[in-house]
């Protein structure tokens, strides 16, 4: 997992005096809810099944969420400006492309009045009686938690409209992170097959007009194939024909490389599909494809055990929120698996980690090339912090599931729309590249890397000091 992905006041209420409170819902975080006149959108319901047979026009729904997105946008604004600094800080470490800096710094605010070493020498049972736990641990909403769906920010918008004038952009919502807490872009794409070419993208984003010319004798027919089925669109929820879409013109759907660009990640976001009612739903930010090869389990919740069971789960059903039922009306892709799915997962296979050149064949850090405070991280990471319970050496992950119980710290709450419920058991996502995939945890609601040892420092009560939790970060930017 990342880190993160793991690795979504009773006492101290008087404290928080940045929260945004409304006279029926005194929540910390929460933005004005819509009222009880104001129309109900189909994920409002607690339903299993969303609406087949949408009770609007297209052009109603399209001048009503067009109005109010201002609006809307504002309030996620306010929700995130009061959990988090979303200043623009970079550290001096570039991403693997070399075209961005890691942002550094803990970015989460703790409760008013309290600081980080006060919340760790208190136990999980006094930080939930007295509502203590920072809101920044907690799940983190959708721009638009009762519609949900595919968001996509907006270099990504940009560069597939140029290259295939196919619209990504949204009518009722946009991207909510600043561009500078997202990965590079374009990322780099490596192959296990020719590490010795390094980055094959040549500063480009793949797509179905270059991705012919930039992979031509570097790969197989069969991945060849498989990489044109993954910039194909498909139908997708919100990216089709229909007139519950949310983009202007009517759209032949969106790619997986759409999210998964380059075959790393560009922080897109949506919700789970496997999940009810649509308070209950989790945001799920893009994982990296990278290292694919050696991960067993996917899908975060789901579990499936191989890429081909996810990739034929993908366009099956996630591509339509997990209701198979709006699939067959939006026009459903399903990939043969022999001739399709194979070849697709055999491509995503072939996507390598970046190199990590202070790391032996073991994984771990060769003494003559690591800094002293990166050799203490890694005795952090293997011992004190526990980290490598869930993330052993040489590929710092364990393909499992694993329940970190967050409801030891505090009670649920609906907030912007989403019952922040406690996560119960997610897979181990690959720390391998870490420092390329902003933002963490499985929702994205830890900014830096800074962020996610603060949050398993509280949640695992491991009581790092403040050097022991600076090198723990240097370590995890070496990997």
């Amino acid at each position: 997992m990342k880190f993160s992905s793991w690795i979504r006041c009773a006492t101290l209420m008087p404290l928080l005096s940045f929260a945004i409170c409304d006279d029926t819902n005194r929540t910390y975080g929460q933005p004005p809810q819509r009222s009880a006149a104001e129309p109900r959108k189909p994920g409002d319901s607690d339903q299993t099944y969303m609406p087949v047979v949408p009770a609007k026009s297209f052009e109603e729904t399209f001048d009503e969420e067009t109005a109010a997105k201002p609006d809307l946008m504002q309030r996620q604004q306010s929700l995130l400006e009061q959990r988090y600094d979303l200043g623009d800080k970079p550290s001096d470490v570039a991403m693997s492309g070399g075209r961005k800096q890691v942002q550094r710094g803990v970015r989460v605010r703790p409760p008013s009045g309290m600081t980080w070493e006060d919340l760790a020498t208190m136990s999980p049972s006094d930080i939930l009686s007295s509502n203590a736990f920072p809101y920044g641990f907690r799940p983190l909403p959708h721009a638009d938690h009762p519609t949900g769906g595919q968001v996509f920010p907006k270099e990504q918008i940009e560069a597939i409209r140029k290259a295939e004038q196919r619209d990504l952009e949204r009518f009722d919502i946009d991207f909510d992170l600043p561009a500078h807490l997202t990965p590079e872009f374009p990322p780099p794409i490596f192959l296990t097959t020719r590490p010795e070419l390094g980055d094959i993208s040549q500063g480009q984003v793949l797509t179905i007009r270059n991705y012919y010319a930039l992979l031509k004798g570097k790969v197989t027919p069969v991945q060849m194939e498989g990489m044109r089925l993954l910039l194909t669109p498909f139908p997708q929820q919100q990216f089709n024909q229909t007139e519950d879409r949310k983009v202007k013109e009517a759209s032949l759907g969106v790619t997986c490389l759409d999210c998964h660009v380059n075959g790393h990640t560009n922080a897109a976001f949506h919700l789970n599909p496997d999940t009810r009612p649509q308070a209950a739903r989790f945001r799920l930010d893009t994982v990296s494809l990278r290292g694919m090869f050696n991960q067993q389990i996917h899908g975060s919740k789901r579990s499936l055990r191989s890429v081909e069971d996810f990739t034929e789960f993908e366009q099956r059903t996630a591509y339509f929120d997990g209701d198979h039922v709006i699939a067959t009306k939006k026009g459903i892709h399903l990939p043969d698996r022999p001739n399709q799915v194979a070849m697709m997962a055999q491509m995503q296979n072939m996507l390598d980690f970046p190199p990590a050149p202070k790391l032996d064949v073991f994984g771990k850090l060769d003494p003559s090339k690591a800094s002293e405070q990166e050799l203490k991280g890694q005795e952090i990471f293997f011992g004190k912090g526990r980290c490598a319970e869930c993330h052993p050496a040489p590929f710092y992950l364990d393909d499992k599931m694993h329940d970190l119980h967050l409801e030891r710290f505090y009670k649920p709450e609906v907030i912007a729309g989403q019952k922040n419920l406690a996560d119960g058991p997610i897979k181990t996502f690959t720390l391998r590249g870490i420092k390329d995939s902003p933002p963490y945890h499985h929702d994205g609601r830890l900014l830096t890397l800074d962020d996610t040892v603060e949050f398993f420092n509280l949640v695992l009560q491991l009581r790092l000091e403040q050097d022991e939790k600076e090198a723990l970060v240097a370590f995890l930017l070496c990997l």
